[in-house]
């Protein structure tokens, strides 16, 4: 007798949906047209494509990254977020969830405001971050690093329906519904009150809050959150109004200087705030207490939340583990190649006892010289010491241990 396939099907037909576009879709924001007219490189971020940066005639990477940071510091930048993962979280238990999935406390955090959180595996390791904002007593609105979007999502899914269904509460991916454009830097406030009708005042909009009005004519959600260190504003509109709204912001911000910029300028703006990238500065192997984020836990909550039996392990409380710290090299020229290995002795025999890694390192447009961002066992000790990171061609690279955070230690700049 006949069995399957009674008509002949093609080879390619069956392994045709592991090639190409099929395999791996690309997806794209709702100004993916302006950025493709303007003229943008694109890198891959977890299957979207996200502006790189802007290059102007003539431009290389590291010179449009340069122009668009001095823009973002001293101006104003504008930067398609769309992409960062947004779960709505809703029911009478969402604040009791998140106290359980975050490492901070969340019941008191009023509405109108947001706050930054940290969420850790059962071992205590750190497993992503993002900013969650109260919408209404029941109702929150979480955001996720872009890469790590759908893996937060079955990870409350997971926890709710096999370790505390009997919490009411509910979630709804919207990644896709909003679209997010960030305004930062000295003249934000400036260029969106062209265009809104939301009260932008310092006192009546402070920082870590959200508002509701109008931006372009369109209904928005507008946060006043930082991922540069600068006065930023991240509008969220109905995804389809996006394109007008953007158009709109980039009209209005001539007279302000505004220019676009990409996840190139985005990595360096941050890392000279010693603002962390999950999964780039974190490998799985490290706490909150690594990376000097102490502060991000809540421990005297009193419901044992994900991760605080795994952090509180003997092996988790050493002194010599590796820790975040800042590198600034001698020589303010030559930038630490990301991933290179350090040693406290450049001059001990191979192998050498390797004491940690480079996890983000740039050359600073703003500073003036190159930073970086390191992985150091017991490296908040060591601020003040010399560290050495010995390069394949044969050479050295000398650099002092110091603070993460290079730009603005105090914040002063987007709390104006």
């Amino acid at each position: 007798m006949f069995r399957p396939n009674y008509t002949p099907v093609t080879f390619g037909a069956i392994a045709g949906r592991h090639c190409g576009e099929l395999f791996e879709p690309k997806r794209y924001t709702a100004l993916q047209k302006w950025h493709l007219e303007n003229g943008a490189e694109f890198e891959d971020v977890g299957q979207w494509k996200r502006p790189w940066y802007f290059p102007k005639s003539g431009e290389d990477l590291h010179a449009a990254v340069a122009r668009e940071c001095l823009a973002v510091r001293n101006a104003v930048g504008i930067l398609d977020a769309s992409t960062l993962g947004k779960i709505d979280i809703q029911g009478p238990d969402a604040r009791e969830f998140l106290n359980r999935v975050y490492t901070n406390a969340w019941t008191k955090l009023d509405v109108g405001k947001a706050r930054y959180g940290l969420m850790c595996k059962e071992d205590g390791m750190v497993f992503d971050d993002g900013v969650t904002a109260c919408l209404a007593d029941n109702h929150f609105v979480m955001t996720t690093t872009t890469g790590g979007a759908g893996r937060v999502m079955e990870w409350l899914e997971l926890y709710h329906q096999t370790e505390w269904p009997e919490l009411k509460v509910y979630f709804t991916s919207v990644t896709d519904h909003w679209a997010t454009m960030t305004l930062s830097g000295p003249n934000s406030r400036k260029l969106l009150a062209e265009v809104t009708d939301i009260d932008l005042d310092k006192d009546a909009f402070p920082f870590m809050s959200w508002k509701e009005g109008k931006v372009g004519g369109v209904p928005a959600r507008v946060f006043r959150i930082s991922f540069t260190g600068e006065l930023s504003y991240e509008v969220n509109v109905q995804a389809d109004y996006a394109l007008g709204v953007w158009e709109q912001l980039i009209e209005a911000g001539k007279k302000y200087g505004l220019t676009p910029y990409g996840t190139e300028t985005m990595h360096v703006l941050r890392a000279e705030k010693g603002f962390i990238i999950v999964g780039q500065d974190t490998d799985g192997s490290v706490t909150p207490d690594d990376l000097g984020m102490g502060w991000c836990v809540g421990r005297t909550k009193p419901f044992s939340w994900i991760g605080w039996r795994g952090m509180n392990r003997e092996d988790c409380l050493k002194e010599n583990r590796k820790q975040l710290i800042g590198l600034k090299p001698l020589d303010p020229n030559r930038v630490l190649p990301e991933g290179a290995q350090l040693v406290f002795d450049p001059k001990q025999p191979i192998p050498m006892t390797m004491v940690g890694h480079v996890t983000s390192s740039y050359m600073s447009a703003a500073m003036g010289y190159s930073f970086a961002m390191a992985l150091v066992r017991g490296g908040l000790s060591r601020i003040g010491e010399r560290v050495f990171a010995p390069l394949a061609d044969g050479s050295v690279i000398e650099a002092e241990i110091v603070s993460p955070v290079f730009y603005d230690p105090k914040g002063d700049r987007q709390n104006v």
